[in-house]
């Protein structure tokens, strides 16, 4: 049996001459969470829509939990919890209200797991606000709530985040995370907030205009981040000459007219920093730094980092 959760080869989908995404060969381990990072338009949702049957692939396939999607949708989707766009809640009715209509569409018999859904996520049972009343936060809590009521195996967000205050987005992250670690629940959340997905993410998928450029675990990206020292000195120029004698290698960046970037983790920040003194310069700083999930983004896709 397959390790993977989800297994797509060669997803496609095209909108006439245009491709919105192209090939993609994803792979979404069995208990744990899948961060799906890209900018707006990288093709995360059209990705998402495609798993769920949402959208018809142009070509391409899709396995979830061991079996070919097109073919068995049927008893796939009751497995898969999913919030993709904004689900339509009646705006009249009470957040519960709305689950149990939900639940009423779904066959759901046990009308419990509503009365745990909310709570799940921090909203009352018994509460007569009207949906229409909802802070935006609030309305995204309850789009989660939807789509766990059911208690699937798999979750797919599209996302969950969006809208919410930092106190939100934390008890949000707990929440995700606990659903994964406690309840083994597997999960493929897209966001464009690197930093939060670095802080959920077991692992990591790299989309940039509709091309899954990198996958792998957030501890293989770290390991491919740059370490470098920084040096901040009365003249960056020939601190990178000195440097150069030094270490017997060119392997540094001159930022601007006063700091120098030296590449590498185990540099002798000692020795060059008396090598510097010795022939005249002053040095203000030096520090080992370490690239962000951001850094490594913009250098994966060759431009600027996410919004």
């Amino acid at each position: 049996m397959s390790e993977y959760v989800i297994e797509t080869t060669k997803l496609t989908k095209r909108y006439g001459s245009q491709a919105s995404v192209s090939e993609v060969d994803m792979h979404v381990k069995k208990g744990r969470i899948y961060g799906l990072l890209g900018r707006n338009g990288a093709g995360k949702t059209t990705t998402m829509k495609m798993l769920l049957r949402l959208t018809t692939p142009t070509s391409g396939k899709v396995r979830i939990l061991g079996k070919d999607m097109q073919k068995n949708s049927e008893n796939i989707l009751p497995q898969i919890g999913s919030l993709i766009e904004s689900p339509g809640f009646y705006p009249n009715l009470t957040a519960t209200e709305n689950l149990r209509i939900f639940a009423e569409l779904r066959g759901i018999k046990n009308r419990r797991c509503i009365q745990e859904a909310l709570a799940l996520v921090g909203l009352p049972y018994r509460d007569k606000k009207l949906f229409s009343q909802y802070s935006l936060g609030m309305k995204q809590r309850l789009a989660i709530a939807l789509a766990v009521m059911h208690n699937p195996d798999l979750l797919i967000l599209d996302e969950p985040i969006n809208g919410l205050d930092p106190i939100g987005i934390a008890e949000i992250r707990s929440f995700i995370r606990e659903l994964c670690d406690i309840q083994g629940k597997t999960i493929l959340i897209s966001s464009h907030i690197l930093s939060e997905i670095a802080l959920l993410a077991d692992d990591i998928g790299i989309i940039h205009n509709g091309v899954l450029l990198e996958e792998g675990s957030l501890a293989e990206l770290e390991q491919k981040n740059h370490r470098y020292v920084h040096f901040e000195v009365s003249d960056s120029s020939k601190a990178a000459q000195i440097a150069a004698g030094v270490l017997h290698t060119n392997n540094f960046e001159i930022c601007d007219h006063h700091n120098l970037k030296l590449l590498g983790a185990n540099l002798p920040v000692g020795l060059l920093n008396r090598a510097f003194i010795q022939n005249g310069l002053e040095v203000s700083e030096a520090h080992l730094c370490v690239d962000t999930l951001e850094d490594y983004f913009k250098r994966v896709t060759g431009g600027e980092g996410l919004a």
